[in-house]
């Protein structure tokens, strides 16, 4: 199955300049394709109402979290829906 060139684009652009809370991917005409890019000031739970109740999708999410030290952290999920 092939990969869009978009979809590694905006990967990219996420994992570096943190231009995105999320990214949503589905398979289209035996293609991966980007559906869906959410703002940095996008939450959750607009993550989770952009994906379909009842069909398969790949996201990957931008989680920013604070440690038990007080520091400000992130790491980018992978999810199969």
């Amino acid at each position: 199955m092939a990969v869009d060139d978009e979809c590694k684009l905006k990967f990219l652009e996420l994992k570096a300049k943190r231009n995105y809370r999320f990214i949503v991917f589905k398979i289209q005409e035996q293609q991966v394709v980007v559906e869906k890019v959410g703002s940095p000031q996008e939450t959750y739970e607009d993550f989770t109402a952009a994906l379909p109740a009842d069909e398969c999708r790949y996201a990957v999410f931008d989680f920013d979290f604070t440690t038990d030290e007080n520091c400000q952290k992130s790491k980018i999920f992978f999810i199969a829906w």
